[in-house]
């Protein structure tokens, strides 16, 4: 990248407005998680929905307001995307120097925002569709090849390797070096409960794309809903579900004081 492009990235990334705009995308992910985290709690008492980003989003919609409120869920997961962008391309605004690992994983953050940004954009606009029957149409599409299957397989690792990492980053409390200030009691307790509960629904969702490929079943391939539900049907499920529900939601909690505190 030329100087002055990094030049009017730094520029950028002191903008007040482009700040406030990127963490309010931490504030929608607060609101979308809680969501996640109350359909969850409404499955163990045998009430329907998709418990993930899909049926959040869903469930926004159907409110008062709701198709407003996507508009703003777009822009703010737009601007988060941007923001990670720029963090990849010129480092963190507050960090002297460049770490490629932190790059690397501001560009993965921004894809991942950017496909939230998708997601609530077909919400917005009235044609938005079930994660888990997309995430079960591309599999049957993967599993009519060799190839096809391996990929899956590396995708599969790549979740469940999230889902570990989410679980790490909650038991150690390094979430604690994303956040500017001390730290206190009740947003630790957040972290922990949050990452750890997120961490095992994403590795739930990875291993269940593993058992498709191997069942050949891509039914079995619906992501975070299908890790949730499968988790239901074991002994205690409803207990279990609580649980995740409640451990989902207090991410959304966290989520909040990211929207606030982050280090940006």
């Amino acid at each position: 990248m030329t100087a002055s492009g990094t030049s009017s990235l730094s520029r950028m990334q002191h903008s007040t407005a482009f700040e406030r705009a990127a963490r309010a995308g931490h504030a929608v992910s607060g609101v979308l998680h809680l969501l996640i985290g109350w359909i969850t709690i409404r499955l163990a008492f045998g009430q329907g929905g998709n418990a993930d980003q899909s049926g959040a989003l869903a469930e926004l919609a159907s409110k008062p307001g709701g198709r407003a409120a996507l508009w703003v869920a777009v822009v703010a997961f737009v601007a988060l995307a941007l923001w990670r962008m720029t963090e990849a391309a010129v480092g963190k605004k507050r960090e002297s120097g460049s770490d490629t690992g932190d790059r690397l994983k501001a560009a993965a953050l921004a894809v991942v925002y950017l496909a939230f940004a998708w997601s609530a954009f077909g919400f917005a606009r009235g044609s938005g569709r079930s994660s888990g029957e997309q995430n079960a149409g591309i599999t049957a599409r993967l599993m009519q090849s060799t190839p096809g299957k391996g990929v899956l397989l590396v995708a599969a690792a790549v979740i469940v390797g999230v889902g570990v990492y989410h679980v790490y980053k909650g038991v150690s409390t390094n979430f604690r070096d994303d956040l500017d200030g001390p730290v206190g009691r009740g947003v630790t307790g957040l972290g922990i409960a949050g990452y750890t509960a997120k961490g095992l629904a994403l590795a739930g969702a990875g291993l269940l794309v593993a058992v498709s490929v191997f069942t050949s079943d891509p039914s079995k391939s619906t992501g975070l809903d299908g890790a949730v539900k499968t988790l239901g049907a074991q002994p205690y499920g409803q207990v279990l579900l609580v649980l995740a529900g409640l451990g989902i939601g207090l991410y959304g909690l966290y989520a909040f004081v990211l929207a606030r505190r982050a280090t940006m």
